[in-house]
């Protein structure tokens, strides 16, 4: 198991969730070629953010993922297109609900216990979430760790949770929060402030469509 953080790219996060994925829920498929994995990464379901990587892109990513042994093609196989396999379960000895849980995490992104069980049952069917909240924790305590609880957003009452194969975003400070209510209140305060000149606008027409129609009455009688 390697001894320090990686730092994968979108792109082999990508590929090695897809590769997690497609051994356990299409396994007959399995190892992938590199037009069976590349329409993998960019499905329209299952996946966040959706993504529109090549085929070079995913060669890449794949080169990526063999330097440091977690992905490599499958020699010996009778098909003449080369095909390619994860090599997870080698470098961290992962248990099958780790995998689910690990594999959810790369294709969708920051996500919240109940979402990870729900959508880890094709791979993996978590009796209770406990199960998803000791795996969980397992993931966060492996050297390295493969997963970490963000900080709770404000407002929010469940607590979200990303791999860490790829470097985590920061997440908002309290000045970045300070800052973005400063500026939702301007906005409301300068469109409140839209509004009151609008209806002010709206009650002078009214006034000078008024006095038109009077000068127009008192013509009117003029003329007669």
């Amino acid at each position: 198991m390697p001894d320090s953080p990686m730092h994968l790219s979108a792109a082999a996060a990508r590929v090695l969730g897809s590769l997690l994925e497609k051994e356990t829920t299409t396994p007959e498929y399995y190892p992938l070629s590199l037009l069976a994995l590349t329409n993998a990464c960019n499905q329209r379901t299952s996946r966040h953010p959706v993504m529109e990587l090549s085929e070079d892109e995913v060669r890449m990513a794949l080169h990526e993922l063999e330097d440091i042994g977690l992905a490599a093609p499958v020699r010996g196989t009778e098909s003449r297109v080369a095909k390619y396999a994860h090599h997870v379960g080698e470098v961290f000895n992962l248990r099958r609900g780790e995998v689910a849980i690990l594999c959810v995490l790369l294709l969708r992104g920051a996500q919240t216990p109940g979402e990870l069980r729900s959508r880890s049952e094709r791979m993996h069917n978590f009796a209770a979430m406990d199960e998803v909240d000791g795996t969980l924790q397992q993931l966060a305590q492996r050297e390295p760790p493969l997963a970490r609880a963000l900080p709770r957003e404000p407002g929010s009452r469940e607590v979200r949770y990303v791999h860490l194969l790829s470097p985590v975003p920061d997440a908002p400070t309290a000045a970045d929060s300070d800052r973005t209510h400063r500026i939702v209140h301007s906005a409301d305060s300068a469109s409140e402030g839209t509004a009151d000149r609008i209806a002010s606008l709206e009650s002078e027409v009214t006034q000078l469509r008024a006095r038109i129609a009077s000068l127009e009455d008192k013509l009117a009688q003029l003329i007669s």
